[in-house]
Parts: C-alpha cells; sequence; structure tokens
C-alpha cells in the first residue's frame, strides 16, 4: 500500500528533509533541479508529490495525497474540510502582517470608521481579521507583488506574510499590525488514517519526535 506525501517546493521542502530523515525517508531527487512531479524515495512504498504549496490541502482533502505539509495561511485559507491537523512542525515560521506605505496613517484610517480598501492573496484572514475589529474593508485579491499596492494607489493597506521585512522596508512600507503566527503543520486525510493506519502511525510519531522546539 502506498503513502503519497504532497509537498510544495522551496523552504518548506528543504525545512521538511530532516523530518523526513528521522522516518528514515529520503526523496530520490531534488525537486528543485528535477522535472519530475512524482519522486520517488528510498522506500518502495512511500512517494512525494510535488505541488504548489496552495494546492497542498486539496491533494490532501480528496485523497490523491494520503499526508501533507502546508503553512497555517494556507490551511485557513482552504478552511481545512476533510483533514486532520496532528501536528504543527514548527518549520517555515513567518507572521501575517497588516502593512502600509510609510507615513500612512493607520491608527486614524481604522478609527474613523473609513471604508480601508486591502490587497491580499489571503482573502479569508484580512476579512476575519478586519471584521473582529469591526473595520469595513474591500478585499483586493492578488497573486503576489503585494507591497506594489499601496504604493500605485490600489490599496491603502496589504496583509501578507512577514519573515524579515526586508521587502517591506525595500518598498518603504512598515508592518503596522500583527494578525498571527504562521507555521507549517501536517495534514492527513481522515479516511487515508484509518485505511492505512500501520503506516502512517509510524510516521506521524517520527515527525513528532523530530519537531524542532
Amino acid at each position: 500500500m502506498t503513502l503519497t506525501i504532497a509537498l510544495s517546493k522551496g523552504r518548506i521542502f528543504e525545512e521538511t528533509l530532516p523530518l523526513l530523515a528521522a522516518a528514515g525517508i529520503t526523496p530520490a531527487e531534488n525537486p528543485e533541479s528535477s522535472r519530475k512531479l512524482i519522486i520517488d524515495t528510498n522506500l518502495p512504498d512511500v512517494r512525494l508529490v510535488i505541488v504548489r504549496a496552495s494546492d497542498v490541502p486539496t491533494y490532501v482533502q480528496y485523497g490523491a495525497a494520503d499526508l501533507g505539509i502546508a503553512g497555517r495561511d494556507v490551511l485557513i485559507e482552504h478552511g481545512g474540510a476533510g483533514l486532520y491537523q496532528p501536528l504543527d512542525l514548527n518549520i517555515a515560521k513567518c507572521r501575517m502582517m497588516v502593512a502600509v506605505e510609510n507615513g500612512f496613517d493607520y491608527e486614524a484610517a481604522v478609527k474613523q470608521g473609513a471604508r480601508l480598501k486591502v490587497a491580499t492573496k489571503y482573502p479569508r484572514i484580512a476579512r476575519e481579521h478586519f471584521a473582529a475589529k469591526g473595520v469595513h474593508v474591500d478585499i483586493i485579491k492578488l497573486y503576489g507583488s503585494m507591497e506594489l499596492a499601496p504604493l500605485v494607489g490600489l490599496a491603502d493597506a496589504i496583509v501578507d506574510l512577514v519573515s524579515t521585512g526586508g521587502t517591506l522596508r525595500a518598498n518603504n512600507l512598515v508592518a503596522v499590525e500583527h494578525i498571527l503566527d504562521i507555521s507549517s503543520r501536517l495534514v492527513v486525510n481522515q479516511a487515508a488514517l484509518k485505511l492505512k493506519y500501520a503506516t502512517i502511525q509510524p510516521v506521524l510519531e517520527a515527525f513528532a519526535s523530530a519537531v524542532p522546539a
């Protein structure tokens, strides 16, 4: 019975390698240099599928993958239907923040009850955050280059992931509000957990023991 693990390229993949190693799993190829989307491992019954980060929960939800690793941001936007989330892996950490152009009076704009235009690729997180504060917002969905939106007048503020803050500073933006801390989590297909329990449980235990403090 083959175990399929959905991963995305980049930081999450790199920081997952020690966890895979703890479970005795070694990818046969590096997805950064390979064009393959299905990567074999040293174990004949374990394979990796390489997908976009935002698609990991969907592959797991519908059973195309048994396990996956996805950021908390992606899981909130997805809604988490049909997924078991047993473990916060404490990897790929960053913060979800509200940022504005330097000099923009965010506090005054929020207090006045004016409608804010907010650009983000996380509409659910942004909408819930501002709704909880009683602030009216128009959400503008973007897929990248979020920092550009305030600079060209598309939006008053952005909601985006911030790691070091270097990109914000380079574009004359400043973070003005912390929404939530983000890290990557292990997600499991609920049906697979029952059907493949004997295969999945040792992987869960190995990951749990190897999670960075």
